[in-house]
């Protein structure tokens, strides 16, 4: 315990299952938690179980499709926790259809939340980094960028592109101290995932057939996510920038 021992982190979509999850975990390593979510209350609930183990956690409303939202959020959590040392730009949504059965306004909201929004994000936070010369992102991306996904079309393009746009931050900022990494969830037990198994009509065949064919035999839970989270927002990970990691029982074997 303590690899983020008085640093403050930013966890976007902060009150859902992931972002709750590692919330909690990046307290438990001793950050100071800024839990960003569009649904304040859910933000709340996960900022006060922090709070009640005893760490230190700050929730705020933050539509990070709203270039003002996320300033005045970003402000915030520099005024009341500090200098932002970790971002984890975790906030996501998705529609399950095939692609020539969507519609062009589904593809704006899926390109504002799943790429635009984190573009926002890395622009209102990475300019402190530069000047501290420090900093760590880890960016939840999905499997679905890696190998496709029937169904997600559009989803898959924008959590692709934010694997490219990663890659290509490592880059530009590594010399400024600032490492850029990226994680993929496989089929997880969360809300996104149970909006997806109802959009294939049979929920219960689509569960046993991931389960089947994930080589670990589950589907995964949100708390297997953040210690992978946390290798790439911690001194653990001070040299590795650049890189994707699925976490998704060996469903994809990417290289």
């Amino acid at each position: 315990m303590g690899r983020l021992r008085g640093k403050v982190a930013i966890v976007t979509g902060g009150g859902g299952g992931i972002g709750g999850a590692t919330s909690a975990r990046f307290a438990r390593e001793g950050a100071k938690v800024a839990v960003l979510d569009r649904n304040l209350q859910a933000a709340e609930a996960v900022a006060a179980r922090i709070r009640e183990a005893g760490g230190e956690a700050l929730a705020l409303a933050c539509d990070i499709t709203d270039r003002k939202s996320v300033d005045a959020a970003v402000a915030e959590v520099g005024a009341k926790l500090g200098p932002i040392d970790v971002l984890v730009n975790n906030a996501g949504w998705d529609v399950f259809l095939p692609f020539t059965k969507t519609q062009p306004e589904q593809w704006d909201k899926l390109i504002a939340i799943n790429l635009v929004g984190a573009l926002h994000m890395h622009h209102a936070v990475l300019p402190s980094m530069v000047e501290r010369r420090g900093g760590r992102i880890v960016n939840i991306a999905s499997d679905a960028a890696r190998v496709g996904s029937s169904g997600e079309a559009v989803y898959a393009a924008c959590k692709g592109g934010l694997v490219a746009f990663s890659k290509t931050l490592a880059r530009e900022h590594s010399r400024h101290g600032i490492t850029v990494n990226v994680v993929c969830p496989g089929p997880t037990d969360t809300a996104l995932f149970a909006d997806y198994k109802q959009g294939a009509g049979n929920p219960e065949k689509l569960e046993e057939a991931f389960r089947r064919s994930i080589p670990l035999g589950r589907i995964g839970q949100p708390d297997d996510l953040p210690g992978a989270i946390l290798f790439f927002a911690s001194d653990d990970a001070a040299f590795v920038t650049g890189q994707v990691l699925s976490v998704s029982g060996g469903l994809t074997m990417a290289g």
